[in-house]
């Protein structure tokens, strides 16, 4: 590509402490860090032209930092960097100047990735099946990074929620798949941050009684080509470019100050924006995969590699990389990301991706690792909601529990077992009696509290609720892989008809289902997270991996949310409205004195042989403050009775002096429950599969 030598151009050592490209009124300095690089050129970009302009040598080399400083370089200015070093992937290196690198501290990108050989640091020759140097220039293909003015938004005294953990509902949804077709969103900003932060959305997510919005990946990610064949996307996002960066599809016609509109006006509704950030791997994929940042910058230092074989990588991930926290400088990198987004961007916390990928050091993962301890003594990231995803496929990868005292965790544990005992298995009393209790087999350790366990029942990996009751096997053959991607193992049951069904009373028991799904989910101690559109109903038809399909599978149909639709939100307000104002089905301590006795249905406490049976399906837990707290209005005991057989089972209440039972939920009567329940002597009647709150 041709370009103008800068000849005349003013460029001053500048300053390494500041990585990325850093405005200051005047001018811009520009450093990025490369511990193996020989020497690193900043390429500039005509806007309107998209054409190389300049390649300016950063003239300083300090503490493995390549930095200069360019007076009168302004925002709104288009870069990229080319790095020179040797290309030796047997050792670890893989540097090629023909390659246009994205600034790994780019706080906006301009232009998309358009895929070619040229973004290909190799070229392989299938016959000789070998490597070679690529000499194709991969500018024209390649993102711009913007420099901008950080000092421009005014956020008019906004003020972060800090919900406290014991009231967090996370409510995890996709800013383009939750706005789409929502039809009080103008068109233009449908599928934006700034139709995720209109009025209507805020509106209705507030009226749920969700404190946490938390948002599928946002920092910038490319479609994958193979992907792009099949005429299909990269609807997830996870596969990030960029950690810096927000990802341009979701940009609206106020960019950069469209996400902080948006965060701005789920705060001054009181809810906190969480997001699901990808730091375990990017999306520069294996040995083989495309050179468009960390690969061409400093491989050897970003990525881990194969001990003795550093041509390949460690693929703790599964996506063919795995980023090397290990190294200082990426953990710096790790870090600066998290606090940009926390303290620029007003996030309130995090969910991460893999997040065991985070605390492995080249032993193994360690609760003592350098990221772990980087986080807990930061004065703002020890100070935001931190949410592992305890899981990796590398060796020791399962660690539900594991993660160090101030994070919460995914529990997989409890999705699983709820599952298992809504469609009726075997054996499964003991396992729901730790999960609806907190997990404190898992969680009651280190003054760990139960809100560290987030408990979920589906998420967006996975079948949607709706499906989860209405189909056996996962049909995603619209993914374009003959239905072989996607878990198998969804614990699902359709009640006898795969899919949609006229039958009245296979739809009756689903909605029964979904209720006790939700009031299971809204009841237990932990910290709920629900599934956008789960509290209406939403279907993927049966798609449970849907990471690719950004079109009607994925996407809120606002317009098709049918009558039970419309019911079963209203049966979530009222539920999510007794948990908040009840701290008896939110529990903040596994020390509080709380009495937890488990019942059998004749009303005493559960003995050991009835835990062990397997044909046992019905069970109740007692719940009571110790002392009470005279002269309130929060209940000071409940029952919940759960009864997951096909037909009615008779509870007998325990007797109490201070009169009698009474129902307040009962999910085979979603609108009510029987007032009248307990009030004739102690014995109630639950029908099949349903579950009835007793205060």
């Amino acid at each position: 590509m041709a370009y103008e030598k800068c000849t005349s151009r003013t460029v001053e050592s500048g300053s390494s402490i500041r990585l990325g490209a850093n405005w200051d009124g005047e001018g811009t300095n520009f450093a990025i860090f490369s511990a193996h690089a020989d020497s690193v050129e900043l390429c500039l970009f005509d806007p309107r032209s998209g054409k190389e302009t300049e390649r300016i040598t950063l003239p300083e080399y300090t503490d493995e930092i390549w930095h200069g400083y360019l007076p009168g370089v302004g925002p709104g200015t288009l870069y990229g960097y080319r790095v020179h070093g040797a290309f030796e992937p047997e050792n670890g290196h893989r540097f090629n100047p023909n390659k246009l690198l994205i600034d790994p501290y780019a706080r906006a990108l301009h232009g998309e990735l358009e895929w070619s050989s040229a973004q290909f640091g190799y070229l392989f020759d299938a016959e000789e099946k070998d490597l070679s140097f690529n000499e194709e220039d991969s500018a024209g293909g390649m993102p711009k990074c913007i420099v901008v003015d950080p000092g421009e938004y005014d956020w008019k005294g906004d003020a972060k929620p800090r919900i406290p953990w014991t009231r967090t509902i996370f409510y995890e949804t996709h800013v383009r798949g939750f706005t789409k077709l929502h039809p009080a969103i103008p068109e233009a900003l449908r599928g934006t941050f700034e139709g995720m932060g209109d009025k209507a959305v805020v509106d209705y997510i507030r009226s749920l009684g969700i404190t946490s919005v938390e948002l599928m990946p946002i920092h910038a990610f490319p479609d994958d080509q193979h992907l792009m064949d099949r005429g299909l996307s990269n609807f997830w996002g996870y596969n990030t470019m960029a950690f810096f960066a927000p990802e341009q599809r979701y940009l609206g016609p106020r960019g950069l100050a469209g996400f902080r509109d948006m965060v701005r006006a789920f705060h001054e509704a009181g809810i906190e924006v969480i997001l699901d950030v990808v730091y375990n791997h990017t999306a520069e994929g294996n040995e083989l995969g495309p050179t468009l940042s960390f690969k061409g910058i400093d491989n050897f230092s970003y990525y881990r590699t194969m001990p003795g074989e550093p041509r390949y990588y460690i693929n703790d991930t599964g996506t063919g990389n795995t980023v090397n926290t290990s190294h200082p400088r990426v953990l710096q990198m790790v870090l600066d990301s998290l606090r940009y987004w926390a303290t620029d961007m007003h996030v309130d916390g995090f969910r991460f991706d893999l997040g065991t990928i985070l605390g492995r050091e080249p032993a193994g993962f360690d609760q003592r690792s350098g990221f772990f301890d980087a986080v807990g003594q930061d004065p703002v990231l020890s100070g935001v909601k931190l949410v592992g995803e305890p899981w990796d496929i590398g060796p020791g990868g399962y660690q539900v529990g594991g993660f160090p005292p101030g994070w919460a965790e995914w529990n997989d544990k409890y999705r699983d077992t709820v599952k298992e005992y809504m469609k009726g298995t075997p054996g499964q009393l003991s396992e729901l009696a730790a999960r609806v209790t907190g997990s404190g087999d898992v969680y009651d350790i280190r003054g760990r509290r139960p809100w560290a366990s987030v408990n979920f029942v589906t998420a967006h990996d996975g079948f949607t609720l709706n499906d989860v009751v209405s189909y056996n096997d996962k049909h995603n053959e619209a993914n374009g892989e003959d239905n072989r991607d996607g878990h198998s193992d969804n614990r699902s049951y359709n009640y006898g008809a795969e899919g949609p069904t006229d039958d009245e009373a296979i739809r009756a028991t689903r909605e029964r289902q979904k209720r006790n799904f939700l009031t299971t989910l809204l009841f237990s101690h932990g910290t709920p997270m629900i599934l956008a559109g789960d509290e209406f109903g939403r279907t993927q038809h049966g798609n449970n991996n849907a990471y690719c399909q950004d079109n009607e599978i994925s996407w809120v149909d606002w317009s098709g949310i049918t009558q039970d639709g419309r019911a079963l939100t209203d049966f979530v307000r009222r539920i999510v409205s007794l948990r908040q104002s009840q701290p008896l089905l939110r529990r903040a301590n596994f020390r509080d004195g709380m009495i937890v006795r488990w019942l059998n249905p004749g009303g005493e406490d559960q003995t050991p042989e009835q835990w062990e049976d397997p044909a046992a399906r019905s069970i109740a837990v007692y719940l009571s403050n110790h002392p009470w707290h005279e002269g309130t209005e929060e209940w000071q005991e409940a029952i919940i009775a759960f009864n997951a057989h096909d037909g009615p089972v008779v509870f007998t209440l325990p007797e109490r002096e201070r009169g009698p039972w009474k129902a307040v939920v009962d999910t085979n009567l979603p609108e009510d429950a029987d007032p009248r329940a307990g009030e004739d002597g102690n014995s109630v009647e639950l029908a099949g599969r349903s579950i009835v709150l007793f205060v």
